[in-house]
């Protein structure tokens, strides 16, 4: 790829409103520092979460200090929410689910199965669609601040077993997040949970037969595309959904032009992600080398599509939260089938 995390460093200081680029502050002698833990691995988080805290170390002028810590480092993944809300960590980026949100947004981090079918659906759905609003509320009850959502790869599978037919998932042993899993263990998946950085082992030693985790941007990134053999180019999510969370004490201790430095990092990698996996994605199908592309036809993959709706009205009765973040996705949805490709998928 030719944009480079520092090309996205530079342009976006650019074009950073100048009060960011050289505050007017005076330099504190002390600098604040917080510990951040992203939920990607390092492979990944160079990627997804790296760009964000450098621009944040680059521009900062020395008045807040950012130490990276990628998957596990610091706590398991799955005890992200309770180290932030704590205090043992300062800042996650990570999804709902994977951190165990104690919110009923939970179920709808990571991938809920055919919420989206383009990495610009998340925007979209959060900023003119109100799910914004909603998660603001709710991080806000639990003593947490939520920063902002955005979209990434979508949830394809890449394994050691060809997969050309529905009734190929059933009995293979994946990787994957716990809201999918449990979508997916209704065609006879087997969601495995192990540390993220365990995955690649597990596959060579068999205890997993792939992923259903990413799209091909990250099989090649994090080394996966070495131990798989096969790329299912159907998916069941076409965006992963990840926000940015910070300690609410901590957010509040910030004086106003850092949080507002803070947002515009978050929003310059938001737009560097965008672009390094839309890319990613179409180039490596094309010109990959290491995993082989195979399709179940768009008839019988609509039997998936189908149990995703059962799924979602399952969903919208667990709470009233739920029910109406399903009524935000089922309207969404209609515009977009009705707006056709390149919307849809076909």
């Amino acid at each position: 790829m030719t944009l480079t995390r520092r090309n996205m460093i530079k342009g976006a200081a650019i074009a950073a409103p100048a009060s960011l680029a050289a505050p007017g502050i005076a330099r504190a002698q002390e600098p604040i520092r917080w510990r951040f833990q992203t939920y990607a691995g390092s492979a990944l988080g160079e990627q997804v979460t790296k760009p964000i805290i450098d621009y944040i170390n680059t521009v900062a002028n020395g008045e807040l200090e950012i130490e990276l810590f990628y998957a596990d480092q610091i706590v398991p993944t799955g005890e992200l929410f309770q180290a932030l809300q704590r205090g043992t960590i300062d800042g996650v980026h990570s999804d709902d689910d994977s951190m165990a949100s104690p919110t009923p947004l939970r179920v709808f981090g990571g991938y809920f199965p055919f919420a989206t079918k383009h990495i610009l659906d998340v925007p979209v759905l959060f900023n003119q669609y109100g799910l914004a609003d909603i998660w603001d509320e709710e991080y806000a009850k639990v003593g947490v601040k939520w920063l902002s959502a955005a979209g990434q790869d979508p949830c394809n599978f890449n394994t050691t077993r060809e997969i050309t037919s529905v009734d190929d998932l059933d009995g293979l042993k994946l990787y994957t997040f716990p809201t999918a899993g449990r979508f997916l263990s209704r065609f006879g998946v087997v969601p495995v949970n192990i540390p993220y950085e365990d995955a690649e082992v597990a596959v060579q030693t068999g205890e997993l037969d792939g992923m259903a985790w990413s799209g091909i941007t990250e099989d090649y990134t994090v080394g996966w595309a070495d131990v798989t053999d096969y790329f299912l180019t159907n998916n069941i999510s076409g965006a992963w959904i990840g926000s940015f969370f910070v300690n609410q004490e901590r957010w509040a201790e910030l004086p106003e032009h850092l949080q507002q430095l803070v947002m515009a990092a978050i929003e310059a990698g938001h737009t560097y992600r965008n672009q390094w996996y839309w890319g990613g994605e179409a180039r490596l199908r094309a010109q990959g080398d290491k995993l082989e592309l195979r399709t179940v036809p768009a008839e019988e993959w609509a039997e998936v599509e189908n149990a995703a709706k059962e799924f979602w009205d399952e969903i919208a009765q667990e709470g009233e939260v739920h029910q109406k973040i399903v009524s935000i996705f089922r309207e969404y949805n209609d515009v977009i089938n009705q707006a056709g490709p390149p919307y849809t998928n076909g």
